[in-house]
């Protein structure tokens, strides 16, 4: 189980949550890691705080120009040496036994490409506000088909925080492609579980924060109607490939809709 396990975090302006993420990480029960962090021209402290911690595991990469998010997410990527990633966001938490999990989920069976496990959802006060589900079945599933019901039905991978994947396969697909900038996630998803297996695993093992500010935040709240066309390319994206048919199609819109209001209700109450 001693490989090493590259854990990716592409940061920008996130002074006010990066030293908690980096402490979650540096804490893991599973120590064969490094913690490659790209930060993307950052204009307040980030730099300065990641700076401050002297663990060798941490490789700090400094982008000259802003990459934007997608830049900057695959560029992180670049870096890492692992056989495996665990990308996480500059303001989620890991579990401290969460890398040590999913690794070894991976390790089952060379045909999984990637885990997924749920995500309790906090505030900056850590304060619970709801678990946010995986896939109802637990256990190793085909990739291509928990692609397709998620383009239909709803996204059942989640956030990068909830998910471990092969980098040969993310390499294979391409990375993460520019022409998204709130689901750039999601896509990725779609493009690398058709290759493989998924292991779904049942438990608890990040948590993922909201905020009024963050890229969540303003697609559920400000953005809505530029995150619905999001998705709307997303089915053309992958629709044929995944066999969803126009009915599917149909279905799938009507439920973004849907769930990007009701979300909207339910992040202005929650962060009130």
């Amino acid at each position: 189980m001693d490989e090493l396990v590259s854990v990716c975090i592409p940061a920008y302006n996130n002074e006010k949550d990066i030293r908690a993420t980096v402490d979650s990480i540096l804490g893991q029960t599973y120590s064969n890691i490094e913690l490659v962090i790209t930060d993307d021209a950052s204009t307040d402290r980030t730099v300065e705080i990641i700076k401050s911690f002297s663990d060798p595991r941490i490789k700090l990469f400094q982008n000259e120009k802003n990459l934007g998010m997608s830049g900057n997410w695959n560029h992180c990527i670049e870096c890492a040496g692992g056989k495996y990633i665990k990308l996480v966001c500059a303001d989620d938490i890991l579990r401290a036994g969460s890398i040590e999990a999913e690794l070894k989920a991976m390790q089952k069976d060379p045909e999984i490409v990637m885990t997924i496990n749920d995500s309790i959802m906090v505030n900056r006060d850590m304060k619970n506000l709801g678990v946010f589900a995986r896939y109802g079945r637990k256990g190793i599933i085909d990739g291509k088909v928990l692609a397709k019901k998620s383009l239909t039905f709803n996204n059942y991978f989640g956030m990068p925080c909830a998910v471990m994947f092969r980098k040969d396969i993310f390499e294979k697909v391409g990375g993460f492609d520019s022409g998204f900038k709130y689901i750039l996630d999601f896509d990725l998803w779609l493009l690398m579980a058709p290759l493989g297996k998924v292991a779904v695993l049942d438990e608890k093992l990040n948590y993922f924060m909201l905020r009024k500010d963050s890229n969540t935040g303003k697609v559920m709240s400000k953005e809505k109607k530029p995150y619905y066309l999001e998705h709307v390319h997303l089915l053309e994206k992958h629709a044929s490939n995944l066999q969803v048919g126009k009915f599917g199609v149909f279905v799938s819109k009507v439920l973004r809709k849907a769930r990007t209001a009701g979300y909207g209700i339910w992040l202005k109450w929650v962060l009130r």
